[in-house]
Parts: C-alpha cells; structure tokens; sequence
C-alpha cells in the first residue's frame, strides 16, 4: 500500500487530496483491459519522448484577488517555478468513472470507447492540484498549457498536463482551453 499523500498548502479540507487515480465501481473488468490496451498502445508511441515527472510538485495553488479575473475570489493554479516549453507539468488526477456526470465542472474525458461509452476522470471530490487549472478566457490570448493522453508513473492511462510553445514565468497562472463543449452545456437556456 502507498503512503499517503501530503496535502499541498491552501488544499480545500472538503476535497480527498490524493495522487494517483481512484477507480469508481462503474469502471468494469472490461473497461480496465481498454484502459490497459490503450495504456500499451500510448507507450509504444511514447517510447522515444523520454518524459521526466518530478518529484516535487512545479506547481502552488493560490487564491485570485484581481477583480477583472473572471475565477476572482476562487483559486488557481500557478507555476511555483521556470517551466521550460512542452514539459509535463502534472497528471489530471481523481475518480475514473464510467457513469455521465454532465454536472461536474471538474469532469476529463478520458478514454471514449468503441462501444460509445467514455470513461472520465472527475476531480470534484478528490484529485490534486491539476483541477484548479482555470480557462483562459477572459484572462489571456490562448492558454499555456494544454491536457494530453500520457502514462502515470505507473504506466497507467491518465490525462496529463503540458506546457505550450513558450515557457511560463515563476508565478505565472496556468490557463488550459476547457473546449468550446464545456461552456456550451453551461450555457442558459
């Protein structure tokens, strides 16, 4: 059994903080050989990249205190130091599911399977500190980062987070593009 995780400074007592993928009981025998069957074909691919996962988080959770910020009063997730461009910077982390869970502002897709059904990853009620990466509409021109299919330090599916082209400064937020689907079904009707 792994030791438990620390939880990071400004951590929310009402969120699980955890640092590997919980599975929920939807995730079936057969949806876990999908996963692993993806996990292989995801590792010959990456075979040759060569991705180094620090030990130490590169990442802080804050709190926005600028008003023209649309999260203003909520937190955000920010570089604790340099990062260099198309570098992992964390793994999206929470419960694998299988169910729908439209409500969930923390909800990933995962793995959309042959047979339609999508395994997700939900952040609402235990992840870490990936899930307080916000939007960056009405923040910035394009995002910094962006999520990609990778492998955890496990070798097990999981969505990781990326730097972009450029390299983001000490302090600077890290904004991802949530997809125009997000905002369309939160859009009023």
């Amino acid at each position: 059994m792994s030791p438990p995780a620390l939880t990071p400074p400004r951590w929310p007592s009402e969120i699980l903080y955890t640092n590997t993928q919980k599975y929920h009981s939807s995730v079936t025998e057969d949806v876990r050989l999908q996963l692993r069957n993806s996990a292989q074909q995801l590792a010959k691919s990456q075979r040759s990249s060569g991705v180094r996962r620090e030990q130490r988080s590169p990442v802080i959770i804050m709190r926005i205190k600028d008003e023209h910020h649309p999260a203003n009063g909520q937190c955000g997730l920010f570089a604790a130091k340099k990062l260099p461009p198309r570098s992992h910077i964390i793994d999206y982390v929470g419960e694998v599911h299988c169910d729908e869970r439209v409500e969930s502002d923390y909800d990933l897709s995962l793995l959309r399977m042959q047979d339609g059904l999508n395994v997700g990853v939900d952040a609402t009620k235990m992840g870490n500190e990936a899930r307080f990466i916000n939007d960056f509409r009405g923040i910035t021109e394009r995002p910094n980062v962006y999520f990609c299919e990778s492998l955890d330090q496990t070798g097990k599916m999981c969505m990781s987070v990326w730097s972009g082209p450029d390299v983001i400064k000490k302090g600077d937020e890290l904004l991802v593009s949530y997809g125009k689907g997000f905002w369309k079904a939160r859009k009023p009707e």
